[in-house]
């Protein structure tokens, strides 16, 4: 069975009409249809077209864009597709998954992200790195100054505090008192 999906962006003044005749035109029993952004991730009609699909069924797009805005997030969805046994296919854009040139191409664009997202890993790492290396501080800033760290040691290995009252006293969860603890521990022995 093919079921459709059509989609405009929230406040654009935009009509589904073209979308829904071209979706029609293409065979689809059922259609889908929702105003939301793109970027936007919640998109709870194309979560229910998704959750409608079986074994053997075609999810039909009029455009690529329709379905998403991200190249991250087409992959995911095209991943949630292929995971209930189904076929994608744009109208516009010549991409039919249930073709072997459209899952090569498919096959090419998932190539493509995954070496985008290493290529970003591994500039995030050397700037991290290169930070390091000239004293910046990388990471969350600490919770706990070092004279309060001091002041928690000294209130629970004296008796006059819990780690949930410390971390009370402090404003703080009680995994940062205990990490606090662990690292005096650690360094005392």
């Amino acid at each position: 069975m093919r079921i459709g999906y059509a989609r405009v962006s929230r406040g654009d003044h935009q009509d589904l009409t073209a979308q829904l005749e071209s979706l029609q035109a293409a065979g689809c029993e059922k259609i889908f249809q929702e105003e939301r952004s793109g970027s936007d991730a919640t998109r709870p009609e194309l979560a229910r077209a998704i959750a409608s699909l079986g074994d053997g069924d075609v999810l039909v797009v009029w455009k690529l864009d329709r379905l998403s805005r991200s190249l991250r997030d087409l992959l995911f969805t095209l991943e949630a597709i292929n995971a209930a046994g189904a076929g994608f296919l744009s109208l516009t854009n010549a991409i039919d998954t249930t073709t072997a040139m459209g899952r090569l191409t498919m096959q090419i664009v998932g190539a493509f992200a995954e070496f985008e997202r290493e290529m970003i890993r591994d500039r995030t790492m050397h700037g991290l790195e290169t930070a390091r290396r000239a004293g910046v501080i990388v990471g969350r800033k600490p919770k706990l100054k070092p004279s309060q760290k001091v002041e928690v040691i000294r209130m629970i290995e004296e008796g006059r505090a819990t780690t949930m009252h410390a971390a009370s006293v402090f404003n703080v969860s009680k995994a940062t008192i205990k990490r606090v603890l662990q690292a005096h521990r650690a360094q005392a022995a």
